[in-house]
């Protein structure tokens, strides 16, 4: 990847200096309003009127995620008048995944991106983001909802590669993938039990790896709109790899066949 790769493009993307938690209503919607990355949005339940209403309106439109929670979850964040709502702002700035397609092939390179299904465990998003960035693949593709959260925690956990990587968070991993059929852009899923093997893929060609997490893998419906389940040969007597070190087999396999 060539240095100063994502510069114009991700000129948003540093980890804020004050990872506050934004409390109340108003300044919520001020902060969604100035297109600021927001994690996910805390609402009280049975919290209601026509500013819940704009909330949730712009929660859509930005594809923030909501959960209701009772009060006192909202009490044990902030003793402040939160006002049936707190929302955690976010350590990254999502794109839209057609215009990083775009970008990427505007640029002359074939499209290599990581779609993680059911991954929770930062650490190892933050380990899997090191690697694609040190192989040169250009996107993380994760669902708002089922993975683990872009935190401090995850930032460490990836030296600093979530500020260099082009991270695309979509309501649908499903739509995630017709999105990249319709740009010629084939999608392969790792799975234990398929009989094709990594080294008997094209990775040359451009294409998205789903990476499942490790107690369910990938999941069944996403599985059957994939181009084609592969495994990584394991001859050792051992039920799976960490999916951090799965993701690093198979970006720098795809490394190898493209240089």
């Amino acid at each position: 990847m060539k240095p100063g790769y994502h510069h114009k493009f991700k000129s948003n993307n540093a980890p804020a200096k004050n990872k506050n938690l934004i409390i109340g209503r108003q300044p919520l919607i001020e902060a969604l309003q100035s297109g600021r990355a927001i994690d996910k949005i805390l609402l009280q339940k049975n919290a209601g009127g026509e500013v819940i209403d704009e909330i949730r309106s712009l929660a859509k439109q930005y594809q923030v995620p909501i959960q209701v929670v009772p009060v006192e979850k909202l009490n044990s964040l902030t003793k402040a008048a939160h006002q049936g709502i707190v929302a955690f702002a976010a350590l990254v700035r999502y794109m839209n995944l057609q215009e990083v397609i775009d970008f990427v092939v505007s640029k002359g390179q074939t499209p290599l991106f990581l779609l993680l299904d059911g991954v929770t465990d930062v650490r190892n998003i933050g380990a899997i983001a090191r690697t694609a960035v040190c192989t040169g693949a250009q996107a993380l593709i994760i669902p708002d909802k089922g993975v683990g959260a872009l935190n401090e925690e995850a930032m460490k956990s990836s030296a600093g590669a979530l500020e260099h990587i082009h991270i695309c968070r979509v309501n649908s991993l499903m739509k995630a993938v017709d999105e990249l059929h319709l740009n010629g852009i084939k999608v392969f899923a790792s799975e234990m039990t398929a009989t094709t093997r990594i080294f008997e893929l094209n990775l040359t060609e451009p294409c998205a790896i789903v990476m499942g997490g490790e107690e369910k893998g990938v999941y069944p419906a996403l599985m059957k709109i994939c181009d084609t389940a592969f495994q990584i040969p394991m001859p050792g007597k051992f039920e799976s790899l960490n999916v951090s070190v799965a993701a690093g087999m198979i970006l720098y396999e795809t490394m190898k066949q493209r240089t």
